[in-house]
């Protein structure tokens, strides 16, 4: 009894980590869609221009940071849970397979998430005169960007907490599916024992005249 408190208090303190961190990384993406660079912040200089640097690079760079611990925090203990669970039968199978899916779901998203973090929030650093953001030329991020890794931070931590589920119900089956044998030799033994006592019940050498 006190392991399965355990079990729901450590996963239950991992949960609210993930929630934690991924909050953090979501309001970081939300606060750097309105610090970005915009079109009327760039200098033009002949046919060089430049633009500052803004608060929302370290904003972005804050968010993947805190993106990727929550992730790394929520999958391992999913993972370890799901090592140390040994399923045997189909249905436990079918919830591995549904953990692994998840599990990669969750990384594609993650991956995603990064990608337009990382881009836009390079294109916040600073471009200089002559030398821009690539081949000279400076860019500006599009509205919505960091407004749509938002989004995926919330759906990466969604998924990463579903994770912690599809961890329970794949131990679950597992436990299941050593039950039935444990029935069975209860029942077999409990047969025997009945057998035995109706044996020592009848009455010896008694025979018919």
């Amino acid at each position: 009894m006190e392991k399965g408190r355990s079990g729901l208090s450590c996963r239950a303190a991992i949960c609210g980590i993930v929630v934690l961190l991924s909050v953090i990384a979501f309001s970081c993406s939300l606060a750097a869609e309105f610090r970005k660079v915009k079109e009327k912040d760039m200098k033009l200089d002949g046919s060089l221009c430049s633009l500052p640097k803004s608060s929302a690079f370290e904003l972005g760079v804050a968010a993947i940071a805190f993106l990727f611990v929550a992730q790394l925090v929520g999958t391992t203990a999913a993972v370890t849970t799901a090592c140390a669970g040994k399923p045997r039968k189909s249905s436990a199978t079918r919830g591995r397979a549904a953990f692994v899916a998840l599990l990669v779901l969750s990384w594609l998203s993650f991956a995603v998430a990064v990608i337009l973090l990382a881009t836009a929030a390079s294109m916040n650093h600073g471009q200089r005169y002559g030398r821009g953001w690539m081949d000279g030329d400076c860019y500006v991020g599009r509205s919505g960007v960091f407004g749509g890794a938002a989004g995926l931070v919330v759906v990466t931590a969604l998924i990463t907490l579903g994770l912690t589920f599809a961890t329970e119900s794949t131990a679950a089956a597992g436990a299941m599916a050593t039950t039935p044998a444990s029935s069975s030799s209860a029942i077999c033994t409990r047969a025997h024992l009945d057998a035995a006592s109706a044996d020592a019940e009848q009455p010896g050498g008694r025979s018919k005249q």
